[in-house]
């Protein structure tokens, strides 16, 4: 069955740092792209950062730039997302997608663009986040 699993969600306080893990189950990366997208309550799905697995290139949203660190464990076959300094704007289900390519405009690393759930081939359930004091 293919699937990817997230974890690594929690109710954590402002400030505070997270790493988020998602593991694919039923199929391998390979050569596609690998990406965090998150919804806040009442708001649309919100693209976060991305990392291309064969040469570990890295892609962020002008938001994420700075507090949000993507990488990969290749021997693990898991792709992490960091946050550090959480904000209570973070609060959001942060979901992993796979696509064969980036469904955004990226220059230089940054990239901007409204994104979709048919943009993406596969979807995680989500692990949710929330930043509270």
């Amino acid at each position: 069955q293919v699937q990817l699993v997230e974890s690594g969600g929690a109710s954590v306080q402002p400030g505070e740092t997270l790493r988020l893990s998602c593991v694919p189950s039923g199929f391998p990366f390979g050569n596609k792209f690998v990406s965090w997208v998150r919804q806040a309550p009442g708001k649309g799905l919100e693209w976060v950062s991305g990392i291309h697995p064969p040469g570990g290139m890295q892609y962020y949203a002008d938001s994420t730039v700075g507090r949000f660190t993507i990488s990969i464990d290749n021997a693990k076959s898991t792709v992490y997302l960091q946050i550090s300094d959480l904000k209570s704007e973070d609060t959001a289900l942060y979901y992993c997608a796979v696509s064969r390519r980036l469904p955004l405009y990226c220059d230089g690393g940054i990239c901007r663009g409204e994104i979709q759930r048919s943009s993406f081939d596969f979807w995680g359930r989500g692990t949710q986040v929330t930043v509270s004091s």
